[in-house]
């Protein structure tokens, strides 16, 4: 069996394993339309994904007023709710989760999502047990911020140079390069790769079969 390079995987959720990106950008521009801000264009709505909820609302809609996040809040809920079904996991996720676990890796999720969300999006049967931890945006500091991979470095007890860090953003590489982990970018979420390489990533895949293919031979 191939030595492993990195104990520890921690992937990024929207984007990244789940195909959301494109619903949640529609989904920001709704609620900020909802409260009478300035819809911010597919461009900026996308750049947000990654991020805390409150964070990326008010990062994307900059002239909506603090007494009015609660409510801009509430209408992302409901868009999104309201697009639920139309949610998977990309195409490929799943052997590639398990071709990982065969090997011996920990795996870990580190997400802008709340941990109501990213709880209801792992309830699926396929998902069940796959990942040894996880943290959200809404139970420790949002991304870029290291904090969320030095807790999950802690729990499993990975030191930084054996985690390797999987992300669709600049959001997720800058986390990465914070927490003094590897990272490897993917082209096919919500920012476009061409922002990554000041970031360093090992790797920018540009399909889930790709990012397969290179993490088993070098991950």
């Amino acid at each position: 069996m191939k030595l492993r390079n990195f104990d520890l995987i921690a992937f990024d959720w929207d984007g990244t394993l789940y195909d959301s990106t494109k619903i949640i950008a529609r989904c920001i521009q709704a609620a900020v339309r909802d409260v009478g801000g300035t819809v911010p264009n597919d461009e900026a709505a996308g750049y947000v994904i990654g991020l805390g909820l409150m964070q990326a609302l008010a990062h994307a809609a900059p002239d909506v007023p603090p007494e009015k996040y609660p409510e801009l809040g509430l209408r992302y809920r409901h868009h999104y709710a309201a697009h639920a079904n139309d949610l998977s996991l990309f195409e490929g996720v799943l052997p590639l989760l398990d071709g990982l676990r065969a090997r011996g890796h920990l795996l870990a999720v580190a997400t802008g999502k709340s941990r109501l969300g990213l709880d209801e999006a792992l309830q699926s049967v396929e998902l069940k047990g796959v990942f040894d931890a996880s943290r959200t945006a809404d139970e420790t500091a949002g991304k870029p911020d290291p904090r969320m991979l030095h807790e999950l470095m802690a729990q499993l007890d990975v030191p930084p140079e054996r985690v390797l860090m999987v992300g669709d953003t600049t959001h997720d590489l800058q986390m990465a390069l914070n927490a003094a982990c590897a990272s490897v970018g993917v082209s096919y979420g919500a920012h476009q790769p061409d922002a990554f390489v000041a970031f360093g990533p090992r790797h920018v895949a540009h399909s889930v079969q790709g990012l397969h293919d290179w993490l088993l031979a070098h991950g």
